[in-house]
């Protein structure tokens, strides 16, 4: 028998284009669903507070510093999210609204979905890692110290002599569209093995947070695979942002094939409404019915997606980059330190208000990561709205 579900939205900013909203579905255990707004749920009630981690510089070559380590913070460890995947350089144009062909100056900035929820989950106050391989060149070493500035523990990077670091050039034009370039042929984040897999750092991650640009391409498919295994088996909570970008993938099919094949592994899923009918092949996003039958599984505990009805922080938006990401962030630094977060609907709608607040500062700079919002800078923003 399938339980019924309720639904819980929310929006990162109001007048975003496009409407950068989120909502949620709540999935477990739910008791009775005879209104609109009834909710019966149970509340273990488990909360812990993240602690900051520390830093222990470790040398690489005998000559640069990249690493941070917090393993032996046990505190922060029982905290932990380790994010799993790509870091890359985004180039950004240095006026708003072009195309890529009409830009004629990018700015630099660091980037890569699963980077950027470790930084923004650090900056909000949490304990985060990264795990994910760049390439031993200056744009590899940029990314792994600005990890390290941001207190992200990067023990999990590698670095690959034989390849270079992604690059991606993205654009909000006019229209609110967003453009994508990628160079990677093959980009080093692309070449992670098992075998360079951090497992002690796997094992001791509370949420194990990954997306599908990772599933793309061997070896780090399998690394990817075995990592997800590791932390399931170790009790990690997974979270999975499915992120897609088509034009990385061999084929709409293998896209689907492969978003699909960890879903239904994952306890939390982050899906747009454009993914949301790309996976379902249905013109309404919004048809609880359809995500009943085609998405949702008997362990999902929460699912996010756009276009929602919590209420959302109002912002002057001047770059989107990240916005998804940060509020992958906000949720998630919550629920790992209150696992009983989705069995309450007051918390849950506190939590996705804390959420789209940190969504919102995010498109009030350009980037991402430099954008990724304090813990302090979301409480006084909630504040003014």
């Amino acid at each position: 028998m399938r339980r019924p579900i309720r639904r819980a939205t929310g929006s990162p900013s109001q007048e975003l284009e496009p409407n950068t909203v989120l909502q949620l579905l709540h999935l477990l255990k739910v008791i009775s669903f005879a209104k609109p707004n009834d909710l019966v749920v149970t509340v273990p009630g488990l909360i812990r507070e993240a602690s900051p981690i520390r830093l222990t510089p470790i040398n690489k070559g005998g000559s640069k510093d990249f690493s941070l380590y917090s393993s032996k913070d046990q505190e922060a460890m029982k905290s932990l999210v380790v994010c799993f995947g790509e870091m890359l350089i985004d180039f950004v144009p240095s006026v708003s609204g072009v195309s890529l062909a009409e830009a004629s100056v990018f700015e630099k900035a660091p980037g890569g979905a699963p980077a950027n929820v470790a930084v923004g989950i650090s900056r909000l106050g949490g304990s985060s890692a990264f795990i994910g391989k760049v390439g031993d060149d200056q744009f590899g070493y940029m990314l792994a110290d600005i990890l390290k500035e941001n207190k992200v523990n990067n023990s999990g990077m590698r670095f690959d002599p034989n390849a270079r670091t992604a690059l991606a050039f993205i654009s909000l034009k006019s229209d609110g569209e967003r453009e994508f370039l990628f160079f990677r042929n093959p980009s080093a984040d692309m070449l992670l093995q098992e075998s360079e897999l951090d497992v002690n750092l796997i094992k001791q991650a509370k949420i194990f947070h990954f997306g599908s640009i990772s599933l793309i391409n061997e070896p780090c498919m399998s690394a990817h695979l075995a990592a997800m295994a590791i932390a399931k088996k170790s009790g990690s909570i997974l979270s999975y942002d499915v992120n897609l970008r088509l034009p990385l993938w061999p084929s709409e099919d293998a896209a689907r094939e492969g978003i699909m094949s960890v879903w239904d592994q994952a306890d939390v899923i982050k899906v747009s409404e454009d993914e949301i009918m790309f996976l379902t092949g249905v013109d309404n996003a919004y048809d609880d019915n359809v995500v009943l039958k085609k998405l949702f599984h008997p362990n999902l505990k929460l699912f996010l997606t756009f276009k929602g009805r919590v209420p959302g922080v109002k912002v002057k938006p001047i770059d989107t980059t990240g916005a998804g990401d940060a509020f992958v962030s906000g949720i998630l630094s919550v629920l790992v330190s209150d696992l009983s977060l989705y069995e309450d609907e007051k918390r849950l709608r506190e939590a996705l208000n804390f959420a789209n607040a940190c969504g919102a500062l995010v498109v009030t700079k350009k980037g991402a990561i430099p954008a990724m919002p304090t813990n302090e800078e979301v409480h006084q923003i909630l504040k003014q709205d």
